[in-house]
């Protein structure tokens, strides 16, 4: 059974750092895209940073030069490193990964940014 658990949310202050990371439970975890999607209240969810099977990157224009997205094939593990982060970053935080038609998606973390 696939399993995607997110760890690393929780309350910063404006200007703080966290790191999330994931634990994606799947085989041929490298060939897998991996990536972070966000979710305020009231608003949509949205793509925040992905990582190809490659390597390859891509961020939202609001995250970048903040954020920095990683992969460990070894421990098939995803990190989102979150620096400078700001109220606005306050969101619940998805970890995905897909591959061909599998498509799977954590449970998500809260992150909460405030004084």
């Amino acid at each position: 059974q696939v399993q995607l658990v997110e760890s690393g949310g929780g309350l910063v202050q404006p200007g703080g750092s966290l790191r999330l990371s994931c634990v994606v439970s799947v085989s041929f975890f490298s060939r897998y895209a991996l990536g972070w999607y966000r979710q305020a209240p009231g608003k949509q969810r949205e793509l925040v940073a992905r990582v190809t099977s490659g390597g390859s990157t891509n961020y939202a224009d609001s995250v970048k030069g903040r954020f920095t997205l990683s992969r460990n094939n070894a421990k098939n593990t995803v990190y989102l490193q979150m620096n400078s982060l700001k109220p606005e970053d306050t969101a619940y935080y998805y970890c995905t990964a897909a591959w061909k038609s599998y498509d799977y998606w954590g449970r998500g973390t809260q992150v909460t940014v405030s004084s």
